[in-house]
């Protein structure tokens, strides 16, 4: 059944036409992946699909019995500022039943204090009726089920959000959204700041999930594990491919070369046509012009075929040293960090070598981006020391993209950079990554995330340092822009040191991953992968089959077993209420047969020794079974 549609779907911005002739249909357990570059429409496609923006043609379906939900992009971050507990923080997401409490509530009172009113109970009667249809009997159960599912536990759950870790608060606001389970579901970028045991959960949780779900995401992996449809945005127009994104980018590979090859091949007919029409006019005989008209009357009735239109330009960068470094790049000796008396890690040691590709990896909030600002000297550790190696220079990319001045334009902040460069220079390096035109003449304050991260690695490209250390460096990007990173730091020749939750960068760059694990009795793992372009799936396996650096999902296992011991005790409870109101029942029939029969025996039986005899052998048998169910249900 189809549930959501978009017909001929026209949406322009001044003169930039952004959504041009959009159309597909999703059925109802259909799983989309909606993907394009940066600033290819995404984002506005959601808003008209959800009705918060109007298109300038073309019409939406939406089944009318059908609930939407919708997680934006920033909606990970409303637990910051929330009072109260998690699960508090969870039932605050159904507002309209809470109210229904209330008014239930309060009018119970009211019947307990005045007289009995006949309006009053209609009214009892009514708010009860509907409070049950709208799943009031159910959500509270729902919402500390979904928690659950989250990984938060009933203990935490009842503790103040405050007092979580970021992650959590993460995926209590995931959960608050998803816990209405919406006939179709919008999640716009749900992987941003998510760890990658909270992807794990987010992914399972969704490969299960009833309804329509449309999701935009950069995270390839992400992506392929959850999606069975894909809508590539290229140009203002959108296709629909079977599968997920894999499964599309090669069906886009086969249809380009197709459509490539049935152009040239067109066009290669054309000029014979062409040809041969020339050739005949040029013998400029009666019956050659009769055969040159023919052939040309032919070839105006040809429908021409358009050139295929290449893929959007994407950034092209590269990544160099000027200067090797020692074979030696970074010692760490016995590092320790701490913020006030909570302890982030203690006593770590490692040592860092030259074209090595070292991966930091660990839940949100166990210090991975602290351990990179101390490997840089931006602060300060508890104790223990980093010692750079020979000739080792170092480029950082911050996530936050902090060291960009919002009141610089695109050229200036690189130019201010690299000050001896010409502005052709300058210029060229910006149009690799996709800065061109008047695009070098925007502030920096006016860029979005995506826009921002490039040109923090365009400073990054031209720096030519010997060790790269990169906190997050995929985030904000899409993914031909990750893709095009993913080239340049492989043929990088220094070393890297990167904070990273994307699988795929990880599974073709790493050699060695530094797991941060608290909560394990060792703070941190060293893990050197053996098979290269094969790093996260070689970890991944190991961690799997050691059970470490995996709190979160030793959590989850334990939560399982937990909600399924609850579900059962939840299921044992209600087959005894219901056996017990089955025996109260069969007692108050008992009851009601043996005053019958002794009614029978000193009346109508009292002069029938064969009938008084029966209904006495009855009573025996009916007493009997009394004086069990009696025993049974403790009376």
């Amino acid at each position: 059944m189809t549930v959501l549609g978009a017909n001929g779907v026209s949406v322009s911005f001044g003169e930039k036409t952004v959504l041009d002739g959009v159309t597909f249909s999703l059925n109802e357990n259909d799983k989309l992946g909606v993907i394009g570059v940066n600033g290819c429409g995404k984002t506005t496609l959601f808003r008209v699909l959800t009705g918060e923006l109007a298109p300038d043609a073309g019409q939406v379906f939406l089944a009318g019995d059908k609930t939407v939900g919708l997680v934006r992009q920033d909606s990970a971050f409303d637990a910051e500022t929330a009072d109260g507990t998690a699960l508090d923080f969870m039932l605050g997401g159904f507002p309209e039943l809470l109210a229904a409490e209330a008014r239930i509530a309060d009018l119970e009172q009211k019947m307990r204090k005045g007289p009995e009113n006949t309006a009053l109970a209609a009214d009892y009667a009514r708010e009860q009726a509907d409070f049950a249809a709208a799943g009031g009997l159910t959500f509270r159960a729902r919402a500390a089920s979904t928690l659950l599912k989250m990984g938060i536990d009933a203990k935490q759950a009842n503790l103040p959000l405050s007092s979580l870790s970021g992650g959590q608060r993460t995926r209590a606001a995931l959960a608050r959204r998803l816990c209405r389970e919406p006939d179709i579901l919008f999640l716009d970028e749900p992987t941003n700041h998510l760890d990658l045991d909270t992807v794990a959960y987010l992914e399972n949780y969704l490969g299960s999930y009833r309804g329509c779900v449309l999701v935009i995401s950069h995270d390839r992996a992400f992506l392929d594990r959850v999606t069975n449809k894909t809508l590539v945005l290229e140009y203002a127009k959108a296709t629909l491919y079977k599968g997920n994104y894999t499964a599309s980018a090669e069906q886009r590979r086969v249809d380009r070369e197709i459509a490539l090859r049935h152009y040239e091949n067109q066009q290669k007919e054309i000029r014979r046509q062409e040809a041969y029409i020339a050739q005949q006019k040029a013998w400029n005989r009666e019956r050659n012009i009769i055969a040159a008209e023919s052939r040309q009357k032919l070839l105006d009735k040809m429908v021409r075929l358009e050139k295929p239109r290449e893929a959007p330009r994407g950034v092209k960068m590269a990544f160099s040293t000027e200067l090797s470094s020692g074979e030696e790049v970074l010692a760490v000796r016995r590092l320790s960090m701490s913020f006030g008396e909570r302890k982030l890690f203690e006593d770590l040691s490692f040592t860092l070598r030259r074209g090595e590709r070292v991966f930091i990896t660990g839940p949100n909030g166990c210090g991975k981006s602290t351990l990179l600002k101390l490997i840089l000297g931006k602060l300060t550790p508890v104790a223990g020391r980093v010692e750079a190696g020979y000739h080792v220079e170092v480029g950082y990319y911050d996530q936050e993209n902090q060291n960009l001045d919002p009141a610089n334009t695109v050229l200036e902040e690189l130019w201010r950079a690299y000050p001896q460069k010409t502005e052709g220079e300058i210029r060229g390096a910006l149009a690799r990554f996709c800065f061109t035109g008047d695009d070098v003449f925007r502030t920096v304050s006016v860029l979005s995330g995506g826009e921002r991260a490039r040109l923090t690695l365009s400073k990054l490209m031209l720096s030519h340092m010997n060790l790269l250390v990169l906190d997050e460096p995929t985030n904000h990007l899409d993914i031909d822009a990750r893709e095009a990173l993913e080239a340049a730091l492989s043929a990088f020749d220094g070393t890297l040191l990167v904070v990273s939750h994307d699988r795929y960068l990880m599974e073709r760059l790493a050699t060695r991953f530094l797991a941060l694990s608290p909560g394990t009795g060792q703070d941190m793992l060293d893990f050197a992968v053996t098979r290269k372009g094969a790093g996260y799936s070689e970890m991944n396996a190991w961690r799997l089959s050691h059970q470490v650096n995996a709190p979160v999902a030793a959590t989850a296992s334990a939560n399982k077993a937990a909600y399924l011991e609850k579900k059962q005790k939840e299921a044992a409870e209600r087959r005894q209420k219901a056996q017990t109101e089955r025996l109260k029942k069969e007692a108050a029939a008992l009851e009601a047969e043996l005053a019958e029969i002794e009614a029978k025996l000193y009346g109508e039986a009292a002069a029938d020794y064969q009938k008084a005899a029966e209904l006495d052998a009855r009573k025996t048998e009916a007493e009997a079974r009394l004086m069990e169910i009696y025993e049974i249900i403790g009376v």
